[in-house]
């Protein structure tokens, strides 16, 4: 509670000290009696001290209202989802859902705005989080139980390149080689491929003429071998001569679009590959750390005494790994998972805006371009608590998975 109540109060003064939202609701032209009228209508007249109380008070499942129903603190039914109130004195206890206030802008319900955008955002937070659970963890075990190889250092690769790429870059450039450059067909230069599949099998007959391991120096060949092919194609690219395209069946995905099209024949039509890049972009990220976090934490767990000592009593290395390591390895990871999860929901603001993803992002974004401060206080409310939901349940989970942290 006091997390939720300290973002929303830094929130609210953020916003209501950033100016006044009137003054992009009406038209120039407008008269001082409209600005005065709506500034009343959303208690925007009100000192800021008693605008902030009377948010609380909204928000809280237990306010104190005014029982005269002219008075501008009754709790209108109409309004006010109510499921109890004691009568005391002048006021009244109302015992209430939340209430959000109304959208500056559309006049809508803020809990209504955000009941229907938050389906797009948890279809989205839920495919990409998956894929970086299921892609990262395992992934992470193959590296770790590959140590050294060639399997090991492409993974550690694309794990630091997939952390270094920020969200909201990251989607304008899927968005524009997936829903663009290779709508149609996807065109790859050969050059990488030739060179890269030369290194590799020449490494792998050395290998093998000399009774090494396979993977010995591979990545070393396949890095290499890249980096000539890359040379190849520059210089090919530079005196026009020897250029040599891969192409394939191009990706038929768009830049942009929801889960839904509308058709005006046909109505709402579901398009499930319009999730592709978004959900893509938006698991890039926690699929890296993912990774990282599995790989280190099992490959230190592998090192511990009761691993060798399970070793010395015969058990299969599966066994060791699915019953004894893997519990002792997924605490950071399980960590890593929950703040992910949550934090999707505020970095899908980015990855929605450039995708047009209809989502609870798309709808911040266009409060905050507004200064529509109901709907961006009642986004943020959401992502507050969703953070605190899935932080306790990560502690339950913890206790689950790990006996050692239970409390008696």
């Amino acid at each position: 509670m006091l997390v939720l109540w300290g973002v929303v109060t830094i929130v609210f003064f953020i916003f209501t000290l950033g100016g006044d939202p009137v003054e992009n609701l009406v038209a120039e032209n407008a008269t001082q009696e409209v600005k005065d009228a709506i500034r009343q209508k959303y208690n925007l007249d009100l000192p800021i001290y008693q605008q902030y109380f009377r948010y609380l008070n909204d928000l809280s499942p237990a306010g104190v209202y005014s029982s005269d129903s002219t008075s501008r603190y009754f709790a209108d039914p109409q309004l006010y989802a109510i499921g109890a109130s004691v009568n005391i004195g002048g006021g009244a206890v109302v015992f209430k859902a939340p209430y959000l206030n109304r959208s500056y802008v559309s006049d809508r319900s803020v809990s209504a705005i955000i009941r229907d955008a938050m389906p797009g955002t948890i279809v989205l937070a839920i495919l990409a989080m998956g894929l970086a659970i299921v892609l990262g963890m395992a992934i992470g075990i193959g590296s770790a139980l590959n140590k050294d190889t060639i399997l090991d250092h492409t993974a550690l690769v694309l794990s630091v390149l997939g952390m270094s790429g920020p969200s909201f870059f990251m989607a304008i450039l899927l968005a524009w080689l997936g829903g663009y450059v290779w709508y149609e067909v996807l065109t790859i230069p050969a050059w990488p491929v030739v060179f890269l599949l030369l290194f590799v099998c020449s490494r792998w007959f050395w290998n093998r003429r000399h009774k090494a391991k396979w993977s010995a120096g591979m990545g070393t060949s396949a890095v290499v071998g890249i980096g000539v092919g890359m040379v190849a194609w520059g210089v090919s690219l530079i005196f026009g001569v020897g250029e040599w395209y891969m192409h394939f069946p191009g990706t038929g995905l768009n830049m942009t679009g929801s889960l839904y099209d509308v058709d005006v024949w046909k109505g709402e039509i579901l398009q499930p590959r319009n999730l592709i890049l978004p959900v893509l972009t938006l698991g890039i990220r926690p699929l890296a750390v993912i990774v990282q976090l599995t790989r280190n934490s099992l490959l230190e767990v592998m090192e511990q005494p009761f691993i060798r000592t399970a070793r010395a009593k015969g058990l299969p290395e599966r066994a060791i790994l699915v019953r004894h390591a893997l519990p002792n390895a997924l605490n950071p990871v399980i960590t890593a998972i929950s703040g992910w999860f949550a934090s999707m929901l505020a970095g899908a603001v980015f990855v929605e805006f450039v995708f047009g993803w209809k989502g609870l992002g798309l709808e911040t974004y266009n409060a905050l371009e507004n200064d529509d401060l109901p709907v961006v206080m009642g986004a943020v409310v959401v992502i507050a608590a969703t953070f605190v939901v899935i932080n306790l349940l990560t502690d339950i989970l913890y206790s689950v998975i790990d006996p050692r942290v239970r409390l008696d």
